[in-house]
């Protein structure tokens, strides 16, 4: 973990309260993986949790929604400003697989860490299907910055704008009747995620679920992202993990959904 004051080289509005904030890192790049997040300090007295989006060189992307002080105050970054970054934090997506159908399944702001799990996945030879949903066209605005042309993209969104108007899960479950997966990767509501969940492990697929928290410390020091793991050495049948410590990324066999 590394504790950094970059330089902002960007700071793009990709909707209306949704940016991607592009950081110049000194060391921290160099050990940061797919599916892992950074604390981004703000103006409010608690850092704020951003999952990586890409890494371009030194160049660390983040992708993050505008939901109060702390997200604001990022958005007003400008170029050669200095946001000090804490990271990488948390365990990654298990990119080790090679040859393998997988599905990824992101719903609204879950796509953040998917483009660079996308392009690892790809240089392991992997065929990747793409389910990416959201409210409407601009919620998923997001997609048309991604190297979509070795993936099999599947757009949904509830009010039919664009793509299939439908859900990330009964799309899912469309696609299964069509051909099967090896691995699923999820990320997005957790209402949504449980659905994707339950449809892995009743098609005994292995599924790889990155959970979305809210998170205090970020660094396994307070108890405030505290989920439940199935434990059978565990009188209660399961045990306490933190997201941000043994997570985000969970099993999902793991999980107690």
């Amino acid at each position: 973990m590394f504790l950094e004051d970059s330089v902002v080289i960007d700071n793009i509005q990709i909707s209306d309260d949704k940016y991607i904030i592009k950081v110049k890192s000194k060391e921290s790049y160099k050990y940061s993986k797919a599916g892992q997040f950074f604390m981004l300090k703000s103006n409010t007295f608690l850092r704020r949790p951003i999952s990586i989006h890409y890494i371009d060189n030194d160049i660390l992307e983040f992708y993050y929604q505008v939901k109060g002080e702390g997200t604001k105050y990022l958005s007003q970054l400008e170029k050669d400003d200095i946001l000090n970054i804490q990271g990488p934090l948390g365990n990654g997506f298990d990119i080790s697989f090679r040859d393998k159908n997988i599905l990824l399944v992101a719903g609204g702001m879950g796509i953040a860490p998917f483009k660079l799990l996308i392009e690892k996945l790809l240089n392991n030879n992997n065929s990747i299907t793409l389910i990416m949903g959201g409210a409407n066209e601009t919620a998923i605005k997001i997609i048309t910055r991604f190297d979509t042309s070795s993936v099999d993209l599947h757009i949904t969104t509830d009010d039919g704008s664009v793509g299939d108007k439908c859900n990330t899960v009964d799309k899912t479950k469309e696609l299964l009747k069509q051909k099967s997966f090896d691995i699923i990767y999820t990320c997005g509501p957790t209402v949504m995620m449980n659905g994707i969940m339950n449809i892995a492990n009743e098609n005994n697929i292995l599924c790889y679920a990155s959970l979305e928290e809210r998170m205090a410390c970020g660094v396994n020091a307070c108890l405030g992202c505290n989920i439940e793991i199935k434990d059978n050495n565990s009188e209660s049948g399961y045990t306490l993990k933190k997201v941000c410590h043994d997570g985000p990324v969970f099993d999902s066999k793991l999980l107690n959904i």
